[in-house]
């Protein structure tokens, strides 16, 4: 089991370091303004020596060494334009908490409503109307379909009408939480469901479960103790990713209420080009998707006991 997980992460570190290397030299190639507050009012040789002091002109293998360099020292570097020469960590350390809150919260409801739906439609494909299961289809059918912007705007026309709260996120109204939480549990909602659904209905088409149940063992029980528990293993490998994504908030979401979170910071720093926070939080996002796939990777070995810990990766024992 240890040697597979160091196994595991160190391959994560080295994807993690290709990762940011790509990130890094793509945001580099990005018009040079947005590294500077006052731009238009600088002669070319204050642009050269100021490009220069900041690595740019180095050669790309230097100025990717030098930035792998700061962020082993837990640097950012600083703003730009959004606060001028004010360091990138500190803004982050603001912004975070009320994305991990929100996350937080969205992510239980999440997992609450996500899960019995997804058990419900995949007992309901065993009734005669399959109520359950029609009703979760169609739901998943339409937030799959529907693009998500679409759908978190109606969310925000109709809900903050239907709930009489205002439009705009609110720290200090508990009220205008409801909308923002509720639209980032939605997509994971049906996530969870339909893959739930969908690995009970194989497990319990298996040859074990037909003889469990001609030995007489009851539904409730075949069900609870071995087509949940088997079909919720290869789920596992998929909730850290979400989790990590749904704690550092949603982009559109955060734009759509005005939340002072990371989603929101992006779009901003985006909108006004302000170059250094764009690396820093594209490679913070990078970073949370490698570490999701590692920890999915990590929490599928240790709950499910067909996996192999020495043997070839992947293998089944």
């Amino acid at each position: 089991m240890a040697k597979y997980i160091v196994r595991r992460i160190l391959h994560s570190l080295v994807t993690l370091c290709i990762v940011i290397s790509i990130v890094l030299l793509l945001l580099r190639q990005m018009p040079v303004e947005g590294y500077f507050n006052n731009y238009e009012k600088m002669s070319q040789s204050q642009i050269d020596v100021t490009l220069k002091k900041l690595g740019l002109k180095d050669p790309a293998p230097v100025q990717i060494f030098n930035y792998f360099r700061q962020l082993l020292r837990g640097d950012l570097g600083t703003s730009n334009k959004y606060r001028a020469g004010y360091p990138i960590a500190k803004i982050i350390a603001k912004k975070a908490p009320i994305s991990i809150e929100l996350g937080l919260i969205s992510l239980a409801i999440a997992l609450a409503l996500g899960i019995p739906l997804g058990i419900a439609m995949a007992k309901s494909t065993r009734t005669k109307w399959k109520v359950w299961d029609r009703i979760g289809t169609v739901l998943i059918v339409i937030i799959e379909a529907v693009p998500s912007a679409v759908y978190h705007l109606l969310i925000q026309l109709y809900g903050s009408e239907l709930l009489k709260v205002p439009m705009l996120f609110d720290q200090n109204d508990l009220r205008t939480w409801i909308l923002p939480i509720f639209s980032l549990a939605i997509g994971n909602i049906v996530y969870y469901a339909m893959w739930l659904r969908r690995y009970m209905v194989d497990e319990a088409n298996k040859d074990y479960i037909r003889l469990a149940r001609a030995k007489g063992v009851s539904e409730s029980r075949i069900s609870r103790t071995h087509v949940f528990r088997n079909a919720f293993v290869p789920l596992i490998q998929y909730i850290p990713g979400s989790i990590l994504f749904t704690l550092m908030g949603s982009l559109y979401v955060e734009s759509l209420y005005s939340i002072p979170g990371m989603g929101g910071l992006l779009v901003q720093v985006i909108k006004i080009q302000d170059n250094t926070m764009v690396e820093a939080l594209v490679v913070i996002y990078s970073m949370l998707s490698v570490v999701g796939l590692l920890l999915g990777d990590i929490l599928m070995g240790i709950c499910d006991p067909r996996i192999s810990f020495t043997k070839k990766e992947g293998s089944r024992a």
